[in-house]
């Protein structure tokens, strides 16, 4: 269901878009406060990129800036051709 307006999750569970936009705000709400925030998040400590990707001048470009996954992984993603210029300077 993610990815989906209210309105198509507020027909799916059958609720009211009012309803259904509360408690999206609500669980932002708690995902975003200071103690789920600090036991749940962490940003990688000093500079943690892997050399792999640092002496590689295919990637480096690309992550110079970057401050790294949650859990340090990095996933390939490729979309179609005719869809790339829509996930061009995405965050």
């Amino acid at each position: 269901i993610t990815g989906l307006p209210f309105r198509h999750v507020g027909e799916h569970f059958q609720r009211l878009n009012d309803m259904i936009s509360r408690y999206f705000h609500m669980i932002l709400t708690t995902l975003a406060t200071q103690p789920f925030y600090m036991d749940y998040i962490r940003f990688p400590a000093g500079d943690t990129v892997p050399s792999k990707i640092q002496n590689n001048p295919k990637f480096w470009p690309y992550f110079r800036n970057a401050i790294g996954a949650i859990d340090r992984s990095h996933i390939h993603a490729s979309p179609p051709a005719y869809v790339r210029s829509n996930y061009r300077n995405r965050k």
